[in-house]
């Protein structure tokens, strides 16, 4: 069976409180729309709300709970000195053990990020679709393959989706998601 590993739609900004766009409250229900034709069975999302939000179309067409839970947030880069978060963040991925001022490293995040990905493993509801942000999402795809990092993070949509398939004596990552021209995520 597979898990989804699913990057919220459009949001106003990157604040855990932030809400959906327009445009992020219709991808929503697109995404809701393609997730239940998978048969999706659980859902979990991270705590803040474009990611709550964008789960929550899928789980009132279903019938189902939201879990929260809250190694799924997103990863804070940290304080970015000269302002090039990009560049930070591009190191990051370079630098797993890195660890800017009052942020957290790509190990660190990875690590929880991969831990709810094998507790779903473990679970009996599968499928899932697992909620979340583009920089822990990139996280946890370079868990699977370690050539996927910062130009992967680029490439994200908003929405975007991926399965996460049980291999013999690993996991498989594909993208399943065709973004339209309003999921492209600005960079």
């Amino acid at each position: 069976m597979s898990v989804y590993l699913v990057r919220h739609c459009r949001a106003e900004g990157q604040d855990p409180e932030a809400a959906l766009t327009e445009t992020g409250n219709e991808q929503s229900l697109r995404l809701s729309e393609f997730l239940a034709g998978l048969g999706v069975a659980r859902i979990v999302s991270s705590p803040f709300r474009r990611a709550v939000d964008s789960a929550r179309p899928l789980a009132e067409t279903l019938g189902l709970e939201i879990e929260v839970d809250p190694r799924l947030a997103e990863r804070q880069l940290g304080l970015v000195e000269d302002g090039d978060w990009r560049a930070a963040l591009r190191e990051s991925f370079d630098d797993h053990n890195l660890c800017l001022p009052e942020g957290e490293s790509s190990r660190s995040a990875q690590a929880r990020g991969v831990a709810v990905l094998h507790d779903v493993f473990q679970g009996t509801r599968l499928p899932t679709a697992i909620f979340s942000h583009g920089n822990l999402l990139a996280l946890i795809a370079n868990s699977l393959d370690s050539s996927l990092g910062f130009d992967f993070w680029r490439q994200l949509s908003n929405p975007d989706v991926f399965e996460v398939r049980r291999l013999p004596e690993s996991l498989g990552l594909s993208r399943v998601w065709t973004p339209l021209m309003d999921d492209a995520a600005p960079k």
